[in-house]
């Protein structure tokens, strides 16, 4: 049975209340270390000549040793530890609900305070432990714009962009939960994770496009990916995209991590109703874009994604047809039985066709793996993501059990 954490006590609650009710201050998480110089000169609390001391001090508490409050920060002075919370903020979002699935993911529903004169907002962040790694499934958008026609989240219309310091904050507080930081007590309340289960790999395949945001992607990866800090190496860090061909060559020229496409058809037809964005960039630009892309190799392969649905883009001949489509291309093709979720007209492919479409691709050459479904249960498999603040009626939830009981998705 799948638990649903309460994790606040009534401090917890107290401390929320009393920080929603205190004017906005500048957070620090997702600043580069230049930035993080200028913001410390900036609010008058370091003289020039020390800035770039001070920024690598903050850094290495933030990144490091992870710490979420100023006071920990000990090799700095009191006063300016003060001075710093009374300008700076380096607090957590808040943590509205925590689940574990059977099969041991966990999914956290974050809140994230207004920027400027927005509202809260929520997004879900899932993490995946598995033998020797733990995978963390990061949102980069509030909602998503693309409206793939298989994917759950695809349904909430896009609110914003995350910033920097909230992709970031996803990362760090999976951390802190996980006690996944070095050096440092585990935190009241952590879930301490069997051995090799902690933080070894992420994802930006959750709520959103990464790259209809960039900017933002690229600043927190490359924080992420910074040898002196978070130091999770590129090639444990996976972007997926859904084919913004422009900024696919901009990830391999500015960011340099893994890339990911979410494929699941091989006809431009098929894929412009699946993945509409295709009908801004069909197969041949986006599959030349992954050919070019910067330091692709049989080492560094690109990911294709490939959801399984039933009687849609199954057959054997479809299969036949991917083998040509990436011919010439290192990649891995990953295959995704669909997961269901409350008012779908999709089902997923009969496990005997999924494995006769594996076996195809397999004797051509191709890895190609089918993906364990994990978290359907509280909704944090594939394509199930998707903000609280559009909560499940209990009848949704019941009809999914329905579904899942039935056998619909079943692989």
């Amino acid at each position: 049975m799948a638990l649903s954490l309460d994790i606040k006590d009534d401090n917890t609650r107290a401390a929320l209340a009393f920080r929603a009710a205190q004017p906005a201050k500048a957070s620090l998480i997702g600043l580069a270390r230049a930035e993080l110089a200028e913001a410390l000169i900036g609010a008058g609390l370091v003289p020039e000549r020390q800035a770039k001391m001070r920024a690598q001090q903050l850094w290495h508490w933030l990144y490091v040793r992870g710490v979420s409050d100023f006071s920990e920060m000990f090799n700095i002075s009191k006063e300016l530890r003060a001075e710093l919370d009374r300008h700076f903020t380096i607090a957590r979002p808040e943590i509205v609900e925590e689940q574990v699935s059977n099969d041991g993911t966990r999914k956290w529903l974050f809140r994230f305070p207004p920027r400027g004169a927005g509202r809260p907002v929520e997004i879900e962040t899932v993490y995946i432990p598995e033998e020797g790694r733990g995978t963390l499934c990061i949102s980069s958008q509030v909602g998503c714009t693309l409206t793939c026609s298989f994917c759950h989240t695809g349904t909430q219309k896009l609110v914003r962009n995350l910033t920097a310091e909230e992709i970031l904050a996803q990362l760090m507080t999976a951390r802190d939960r996980l006690g996944d930081f070095p050096d440092r007590d585990t935190p009241a309340g952590a879930i301490v994770p069997s051995e090799g289960r902690k933080v070894s790999n992420i994802v930006m395949m959750g709520m959103g496009e990464p790259l209809y945001n960039f900017d933002n992607v690229k600043q927190a990866l490359l924080i992420a990916s910074d040898g002196d800090g978070l130091s999770l190496s590129k090639r444990r860090i996976t972007l997926s995209t859904s084919g913004v061909v422009p900024e696919i060559y901009r990830t391999g020229d500015e960011i340099g991590v893994m890339l990911a496409i979410s494929l699941h058809a091989v006809r431009d037809d098929l894929r412009d109703m699946l993945v509409p964005i295709n009908k801004k960039y069909p197969l041949k630009e986006l599959l030349e874009a992954c050919r070019r892309y910067p330091g692709l190799s049989n080492a560094r392969r690109i990911t294709f994604e490939y959801v399984m649905l039933k009687d849609v883009n199954d057959s054997l001949a479809d299969a036949k047809e991917l083998v040509t489509l990436l011919k010439g291309i290192p990649a891995k093709i990953n295959l995704i039985p669909f997961n269901p979720w409350p008012g779908t007209n999709y089902q997923c492919s009969d496990w005997e066709t999924i494995e006769t479409f594996a076996d195809y691709i397999n004797s051509a050459g191709y890895a190609s793996p089918i993906r364990t479904p994990r978290g359907r249960d509280i909704l944090a498999a594939c394509g199930q993501l998707k903000s609280e603040s559009e909560r499940l009626r209990k009848s949704d939830r019941l009809a999914l059990e329905a579904m899942m009981i039935a056998g619909h998705g079943e692989a």
